[in-house]
């Protein structure tokens, strides 16, 4: 089925820790099946979805720089994470009957096909899901700055962002009751004010290749759908 969507070609990034569902760390396959029928009902209606997940569940470099390590090494480790992340979801889709792939930013061809902007077009439009781990193979570099990167790459009418909350907020609403959400707030000034939504390149190429950035929550089923048709609640980040 399909039908006139507010966003139609997108990239849906979703943490790592999301997958952990309720645990610290790890993969919760009821949770990946969660989200995968989320994927697959937005996908129903005519959607063409990249993915790019963290890895952030599996491993975080920081933990290395504390000892020591150099943020090299840490980062192409957490590029490994968000393979097998990646390869998970694909998997879960796969097995609800949709056609998925992965394109990783990180050289493993005994693993996993690599990331070219014409492979992933062609996917796209041949009505996969495709998805991007492997950040975009350098260190130093973010999933959020992924997301906008392959955005930018890939003509997606917008990133969507999946969170814990429901959009941008002046303050943590979980530990400030008089926090407001934003309805819409521009690149610059989510940079300004120094916003914890993406880091400040992702906002910097997002912003130069004028592609909005839907944050919204994720934790309820259908959300995806939602936002997709432009009945969802978020934040819009934009010009």
């Amino acid at each position: 089925m399909s039908m006139t969507l507010r966003w139609k070609r997108v990239i849906l990034k979703l943490s790592g820790e999301a997958l952990a569902g309720g645990a610290a760390m790890g993969i919760d396959p009821d949770v990946v099946g969660r989200i995968a029928d989320d994927i697959v009902a937005a996908h129903a209606l005519g959607a063409e979805i990249g993915v790019v997940i963290g890895g952030g569940n599996l491993f975080r470099g920081a933990w290395l720089q504390k000892q020591g390590t150099d943020r090299v090494v840490g980062d192409h480790m957490g590029m490994l994470a968000t393979v097998m992340n990646a390869l998970a979801m694909r998997e879960a889709l796969a097995a609800r009957g949709v056609k998925a792939s992965a394109l990783s930013g990180l050289a493993i061809p005994e693993v996993v096909d690599s990331f070219t902007q014409r492979d992933a077009r062609e996917r796209l439009a041949s009505d996969r899901i495709v998805l991007f781990p492997g950040g975009i193979g350098c260190p130093f570099f973010t999933t959020d700055t992924t997301a906008a990167l392959r955005a930018a790459e890939l003509g997606a009418d917008a990133v969507l962002k999946a969170t814990n909350v429901d959009g941008v907020y002046t303050a943590d609403p979980k530990t400030d009751p008089t926090a407001t959400r934003y309805d819409r707030v521009s690149y610059e000034e989510a940079i300004a004010r120094n916003l914890k939504v993406m880091d400040t390149a992702a906002f910097a190429i997002a912003r130069d290749n004028r592609v909005p950035i839907i944050v919204f929550s994720a934790d309820e089923p259908g959300a995806l759908v939602d936002i997709l048709k432009g009945e969802g609640r978020g934040t819009v980040v934009a010009s």
